[in-house]
């Protein structure tokens, strides 16, 4: 009998475990494990099982890929790209690779050039286009692209999503995107094309002058449309500016020699104001009473008084006086014929030379800070005709205005003639008047040009002759 009971129990005991076992196989295959519960207790509810097993680290998702390609000018620049959590990936471009979702630190390397580092967010395919600029120059190249023919200047819409390049040679006015080259608008002004281009402070509109109907064209910024041709009762008109309340326009005209002050809100021409011979560049104070007058004829710097019309002779270089750009505190004027600039103290009421420039200086513009001067230059002539290219390439340079110490400079094309430097400070466009191309540049901070030994500028001249 005690046998017998044994294997009787030993039978229960095993038919339990066996009913156990199939249960927990049960649980699993369906997904879920019972949990024990205590003699008289309420089950607790399935939980879901994990279906990594015991023991093994599941590995994280990984990041998805895109395509990118690396375009860089001049070609052949060594490449690495660095990701977190990736390994880093190297080649030359042009080039194209699968990279990780994200951040990525790009390095690229050319023997005849410098080094840059670029970080990009990367979250579809992109093509990327890098410029690597010469060994020691601080503005970096970010665009270059084709207009249309005899680019004479370049302006940054106040909210610099557009460039306007005003075409000597063309139909008018082209509209582009600064960073990519894309172009937005072309402006029909006649036959004659169009000298120069501002703006109103508010951006909705804009000014552009030509020279042959010596007229100023007022163009609807948001729709790129002519809304009024106004005419300067002058001959040969070039530059133009507002009077600081935006209620009246002043232009100069060449061969008239004198500058129409035209009222906005009519359209007329209220006075024509007799200057030095063929003036061109103007600055209007922002007390709107007195207007300077640049003299090309002889180098004059000449001072309207707005008030009267009477007018003085500031200084006299015998060379060629082109632009004038100020900031309220001093005047600037470039003179073609000195390869100068000079610098007009409007308080003290004094003139004297600022620096010496590259040759035939052309347009000039501050900063966004006015902490840098930049200067364009066309260089040397061609003998036959400075309609032709000459033997040297045009150039930009950047000066500390509160030292004229030399702060960098960039070698531009056939006649660079137009430069603008964007209202916010960030970027600078120039234009290759005789390659019919405009260059755009990123401006480092004021600190970093302070701290840069003069950038390129010691080493730029061995590059002007072709």
């Amino acid at each position: 009998m005690a046998s017998g009971g044994r294997s009787t129990r030993l039978r229960s005991v095993l038919v339990a475990l066996i009913v156990v076992a199939l249960a927990v196989v049960s649980g699993v295959a369906t997904g879920f494990m019972l949990t024990q519960s205590a003699p008289g207790a309420v089950p607790d509810r399935p939980v879901a099982a994990s279906s990594t097993p015991a023991g093994i680290v599941e590995s994280p998702t990984p990041a998805p890929e895109h395509r990118i390609r690396i375009v860089t000018r001049p070609r052949g620049a060594d490449v690495e790209i660095a990701a977190n959590g990736a390994e880093t990936i190297t080649g030359t471009a042009p080039m194209s690779v699968e990279v990780p979702e994200g951040r990525l630190d790009v390095t690229l390397t050319h023997p005849d050039r410098g080094v840059l580092h670029r970080q990009v967010t990367v979250t579809r395919d992109r093509r990327f286009r890098w410029w690597l600029d010469p060994e020691g120059q601080l503005h970096h190249k970010v665009a270059q692209f084709k207009t249309g023919p005899a680019p004479k200047q370049v302006a940054f819409s106040p909210d610099r999503r557009e460039l306007w390049v005003s075409l000597l040679g063309g139909p008018g006015v082209e509209v582009y995107r600064p960073r990519t080259g894309e172009r937005l608008a072309e402006i029909d002004l006649g036959a004659h094309g169009a000298v120069e281009v501002i703006f109103s402070s508010d951006g909705r509109t804009a000014y552009a002058s030509q020279m042959e109907s010596s007229s100023v064209f007022e163009i609807d910024t948001a729709t790129h449309e002519v809304q009024r041709q106004l005419s300067t009762g002058g001959a040969w008109t070039k530059v133009i500016a507002l009077s600081p309340d935006e209620d009246r326009l002043y232009a100069s005209n060449w061969s008239s020699n004198d500058v129409s002050e035209i009222d906005l809100a009519t359209g007329d021409v209220l006075r024509l104001l007799p200057t030095v011979a063929t003036p061109r560049g103007l600055y209007v104070t922002p007390d709107g009473d007195a207007l300077y007058v640049a003299g090309f004829a002889a180098g004059q710097l000449e001072r309207i008084d707005l008030r009267d019309g009477t007018s003085d002779i500031l200084r006299s270089t015998g060379g060629a006086m082109r632009h004038l750009v100020g900031d309220g505190e001093v005047l600037y004027a470039d003179d073609m014929g000195a390869d100068a600039v000079f610098v007009h103290d409007l308080a003290r009421d004094r003139v004297r030379r600022f620096t010496r420039t590259d040759e035939k200086p052309n347009t000039i513009d501050l900063g966004a800070d006015g902490r840098v001067l930049y200067v364009s230059n066309r260089g040397a002539n061609n003998p036959q005709s400075y309609y032709l290219p000459g033997p040297e390439w045009g150039s930009v340079l950047a000066f500390d205005t509160a030292t004229g110490e030399p702060l960098d400079a960039m070698v531009g094309g056939n006649q660079t003639t137009g430069l603008d430097v964007s209202d916010d400070g960030r970027f600078l466009a120039i234009s290759d008047f005789l390659d019919d191309r405009v260059q755009v540049f990123e401006i480092p901070p004021y600190d970093e040009l302070a701290a840069g030994d003069g950038g390129r500028f010691g080493a730029h001249r061995q590059d002007l002759a072709k």
